[in-house]
């Protein structure tokens, strides 16, 4: 049992850090798409800059810690394969093949930026930072829960928060646009 404890504290861990990385590449995906907006040389100066900056993110921090967490995890099913017949863990695992397809749609991303093609507005970024944040949020509450039943209040929960953080970006816009003026 004392292994258990040690997996999942490093399942823990780099799924932490998974998240700190998704959080931050898809900001820098805002600055750099800003930054290809800006006149020669800040244009220049900062994509190279952000170029940097986002690729030691995303292969030193963001997919090695991804992987770690998907192989702890896997590690903790075999040690506890009786999670595998409870209902929230299949809630669970769904959420976490949504947190794989972002993270592919974030590579596609990062890919189309190193090459200088911009594809997404910064304020369409903002709102697909969020995306990371309301899996988050659906795997803590049904982790801690072990509940699959309760997951559909969560469910609900999770589209007041996104609704909730959609008028928070509304706002957040107006009050950047007035500044601009």
């Amino acid at each position: 049992m004392e292994l258990y404890n040690y997996i999942k504290s490093l399942h823990l861990i780099f799924v932490i850090t998974w998240f700190a990385g998704l959080f931050y590449i898809v900001r820098l995906f805002v600055y750099q798409i800003e930054a290809s907006e800006k006149p020669s040389p800040e244009k220049e100066i900062l994509q190279k800059q952000y170029k940097i900056m986002t690729y030691r993110l995303w292969y030193i921090i963001t997919w090695p810690s991804a992987v770690l967490a998907i192989v702890f995890a896997i590690w903790l099913l075999y040690l506890m394969p009786v999670w595998l017949q409870m209902p929230w863990m299949h809630v669970k695992l769904g959420f976490v093949v949504l947190l794989i397809g972002y993270q592919l749609k974030c590579q596609q991303i990062y890919s189309e930026l190193q090459k200088d093609s911009v594809k997404y507005s910064s304020n369409f970024m903002r709102l697909w930072n969020e995306g990371a944040t309301i899996i988050l949020f659906a795997v803590v509450f049904l982790v801690i829960l072990k509940n699959a039943i309760n997951w559909i209040y969560g469910v609900v929960g999770i589209i007041l928060f996104s609704v909730l953080l959609m008028l928070g970006f509304r706002f957040y816009k107006k009050i950047r646009e007035n500044n601009k003026s």
